[in-house]
């Protein structure tokens, strides 16, 4: 299939075309059609298969159909709520971009800067809203935004922002936009939560799920580390030195843990930087550039920081730590081999990680390469419950320098599916 199958206007075709997209991706052949309709929707894909555009093509053809050559833009007319600044910026983007010809006015709104800006575009009008829920609710308390003429909601990355405690600002979000509107829900990954979510805002959604919830990149090769914890930030000096990795994207659970990571590199001499909550929105972008321009080497984030990160050749994720949800780490390693592009997963497991590996191979159910012969294996006796590594004999990891050896594990989980619908508002 190609864009033009889609029956999708000329002025988008065109933008296509010059991006140098002649094919839609799955998510986007199986999308598109449906939110054409005017249908609500749920789909999920693992990440850099192209989501964002399989809704803000699609919205942008409607919106343009209807509003035309118009020059008015009294009222929004799709809101698209993600939990980041960055992913709500590169959301802004890829509105401005598919809808360059259309005669359609969006605005990117979120916390940490001036609301002056904002304000000034939202008196002038505004036909597409992208925004973080903090900073949308705030602005429309203060009388600047009005949802109620708005055809199309989405709710993009809402695993995460069901993560980070967003769901009581989503409700409200929900109550102020009319009843008749089209919702759209957008994520990575799909755990029961969200499902369940769903439920309560959409009404009858089409489901497209075109990899399952647990698939993770095809071209990206894995590995795993049984690493003791107190040696993990020896451990990554001596990849990147040794295998000589450039370009790293590290995951560390906490803010603070991602800054003691950086502040470690820094004294070995690699050029490391952070981004986290706590950075300022400046320097986030500072860093963000810095490290797609090859300026830095290893960008070390938390999950919730790294959701804004698009880069299409990444060649390397390393889970500094494992995530507690299994579904954060088909996410993670969803960063690199994007494209069609391949590319390298490090994960580094310390044994109170252990139940947090086991939980990720029942859900991935990929063989896994286990490097066991490396300078930082488990100690004997280091922590009270010592478990060894999932699916091998009752013994410690041989205490052998340098990565080489491997060997394979395995395990399973299922996914699941929806409902159909009908629906229109246009």
């Amino acid at each position: 299939m190609k864009f033009e199958d889609l029956q999708l206007s000329k002025s988008i075709l065109t933008a296509v075309s010059e991006e140098g997209y002649t094919n839609p991706t799955p998510i986007q052949q199986q999308s598109i059609p449906v939110i054409l309709e005017g249908r609500d929707l749920v789909g999920c894909a693992q990440t850099g298969t192209g989501k964002t555009a399989a809704f803000a093509i699609p919205i942008i053809h409607n919106l343009h159909r209807n509003i035309g050559t118009s020059k008015r833009h009294k009222v929004i007319r799709a809101l698209v709520v993600t939990p980041t600044r960055e992913l709500a910026l590169q959301i802004g983007e890829s509105f401005e971009t598919y809808g360059k010809y259309t005669n359609l006015r969006q605005l990117t709104v979120f916390g940490g800067v001036s609301q002056i800006p904002q304000v000034d575009q939202l008196k002038k009008g505004v036909d597409v809203l992208i925004a973080t829920p903090g900073r949308l609710l705030d602005l429309h308390k203060q009388g600047f935004i009005d949802l109620d003429h708005l055809h199309t909601l989405v709710l993009d990355e809402a695993d995460q922002m069901l993560d980070m405690g967003f769901i009581n600002d989503v409700k409200k979000i929900v109550k102020l936009t009319p009843d008749n509107r089209q919702t759209l829900l957008f994520s990575a990954t799909m755990p029961m939560q969200i499902r369940e979510l769903a439920e309560m805002f959409l009404n009858d959604p089409a489901n497209v799920q075109v990899a399952p919830v647990s698939s993770t990149a095809e071209r990206v090769e894995q590995r795993i580390y049984f690493v003791d914890k107190t040696d993990k930030r020896n451990m990554l000096y001596h990849l990147i030195r040794n295998e000589k990795l450039n370009h790293v994207l590290v995951f560390a659970r906490t803010k603070h843990g991602a800054d003691n990571v950086v502040r470690s590199l820094r004294k070995k001499g690699v050029a490391a930087e952070a981004i986290h909550g706590d950075k300022s929105q400046s320097a986030r972008q500072r860093v963000l550039e810095a490290f797609k321009n090859n300026e830095v080497g290893v960008l070390v984030a938390t999950d919730i920081a790294a959701r804004g990160i698009d880069i299409e050749q990444l060649p390397f994720v390393i889970n500094f730590d494992l995530p507690n949800i299994p579904e954060t780490y088909v996410h993670r390693i969803g960063r690199t081999g994007r494209a069609g592009n391949g590319g390298v997963a490090i994960s580094f497991c310390s044994k109170d990680e252990a139940p947090y590996w086991k939980d990720i191979q029942k859900l991935i159910k990929v063989d896994v390469k286990i490097v066991d012969e490396h300078p930082y294996p488990w100690k004997e006796g280091e922590a009270p419950g010592t478990i060894p590594p999932p699916n091998q004999p009752q013994q410690q990891p041989k205490n052998n320098n340098r990565s080489g050896k491997t060997r394979n594990n395995n395990p399973g989980r299922k996914s699941e599916g929806s409902k159909k619908n009908k629906r229109r508002w246009y």
